[in-house]
């Protein structure tokens, strides 16, 4: 843009210099202070506009300033009381405010509008969930030491040689499969970050006091104990290879994983409703097999964990069922678009970052399909509690395109038995006085299970 009697179109656009200004100004208020005088350090040795004494003087009143700051108890990189809010504001863009902060964070555009709406209604519902199906943390909640040797006590050695022995008795292809489930819940990292995706539920600034952020978080802590005393319980018995363990799970967090919720909150908490039973599924199973060959120490913790997934799976299954009550087109709209694609497992990523292991999520599965842990009728049974438990069978007033949605799921869970017993059948006669094909795992050692 000219004006009169300039005919430089640039000359209303700021200079470089104000803009090297401004941006250093912002970055010191929201810079540590330690950052800022070796900043301040910096530019005295090196500007050439340091030449003049009062120049200099002016830096160094500066570095004494943000020095005080450093020593100071506060440790904090502005001081409110010589910042005034405006001031800040005009610099940086925000202010002190914590709501205003939040409010800045906070999306305003979606991609599924009317499905946040919806979401938004159902806060009681995510705080009711909070209240009354997450246990309480600190002293009254249970944590992973309980069920674990106290190597502070005396004796100690002791329990240890106990909780060895039992542990002794377990079959390689039982630890395989603990390994794996272990695995899946210590990349809850990934799930976290899965949660913070679905629209209208998210936690913005990490600290949100929505009652969806509350929830999330909540969640996040009670799951945090499953992935730590399984780590242990396999530390202990000494039967497992942990750092190869280790490595695979630093590799699947890194791999990441995608259900294909695309950032729709319904699509979310389908899957989390299929995913807990699941997972409660899975480790009661193990549980089982452990009191079967007399470790009587995993199958508490294994019941302990399956407990904790039929809580969450209540709360998320109680998530569809408001979805239901308010959108149920949009609901069983995603639900079928979702069993269409199946349900992704989270730890179909996993691997330990050797060529071998490049099928280590196949070769994990079908040791636990071999033992009945986790198989394709459990897929199937899930899918027929899931129509069950949301009614579908009776949902009514649904558009023509939802009702067809709605008769397609109803019908999945008995195609899907049918499907999953010709298969089993299926390899029962390959395997017909045969010893199945046994694979080699890093777990374990490279032992065979």
């Amino acid at each position: 843009m000219t004006t009169a009697g300039n005919n430089n179109p640039t000359n209303n656009a700021p200079s470089s210099l104000t803009v090297m200004f401004a941006t250093t100004a912002c970055w010191m208020l929201l810079a540590s202070p330690a950052t800022v005088s070796a900043f301040v350090t910096t530019r005295q040795t090196a500007s050439p506009l340091s030449s003049s004494s009062s120049q200099q003087q002016q830096q160094q009143q500066q570095q004494q300033h943000y020095r005080k700051f450093t020593s100071s108890s506060l440790r904090v990189a502005v001081d409110p009381t010589v910042v005034t809010k405006k001031e800040y504001q005009d610099i940086c863009g925000t202010d002190f405010d914590g709501d205003s902060l939040e409010k800045r964070l906070s999306a305003t555009k979606f991609l599924y509008p009317k499905h946040v709406e919806v979401i938004q209604d159902l806060e009681q519902a995510a705080a009711d969930a909070a209240e009354n199906i997450l246990l309480e943390t600190g002293e009254k909640a249970w944590q992973p030491q309980d069920y674990l040797p106290d190597l502070s006590k005396e004796g100690w050695e002791e329990e240890v040689k106990e909780f060895r022995a039992m542990a002794k008795e377990i079959p390689d292809d039982v630890f395989v499969v603990l390994v794996g489930d272990m695995v899946t819940e210590e990349a809850l990292p990934t799930y976290q970050t899965l949660l913070n995706t679905f629209e209208g539920c998210d936690d913005p600034t990490g600290t949100s006091d929505s009652a969806w952020a509350k929830w999330s978080r909540g969640w996040t802590s009670e799951e945090n104990r499953h992935g730590d005393l399984l780590n242990k319980y396999l530390y202990l018995t000494g039967r497992c290879d942990m750092r190869n363990i280790e490595v695979t799970i630093q590799h699947l967090i890194t791999n990441g994983f995608n259900p294909g919720a695309k950032k729709d909150p319904y699509r979310g908490f389908v899957y989390t409703s299929f995913q807990e039973r699941a997972t409660k599924i899975s480790h009661g199973n193990v549980g089982k097999l452990a009191r079967t060959h007399g470790d009587a120490n995993l199958n508490r913790i294994c019941a302990k964990i399956a407990g904790d997934e039929g809580r969450h799976e209540v709360a998320y299954q109680s998530f569809c069922e408001e979805i239901l009550k308010r959108d149920p087109d949009g609901l069983i709209l995603e639900l079928g678009d979702v069993m269409r694609g199946q349900i992704t497992m989270p730890a179909e990523n996993m691997n330990d970052g050797t060529p071998a292991t490049e099928n280590l999520y196949t070769d994990f599965s079908e040791v636990a399909q071999r033992l009945g842990v986790y198989t394709a009728i459990d897929y199937a049974d899930i899918l027929k509690h899931l129509v069950k438990r949301w009614d579908l069978e009776h949902l009514e007033g649904l558009s023509s395109e939802a009702e067809k949605e709605r008769e397609y799921i109803c019908r999945l869970p008995e195609r899907y038995l049918k499907l999953a017993e010709r298969s089993m059948n299926k390899k029962k006669k390959e395997l017909a006085g045969k010893e199945p094909t046994k694979k080699q795992f890093g777990w374990i050692y490279n032992r065979y299970a």
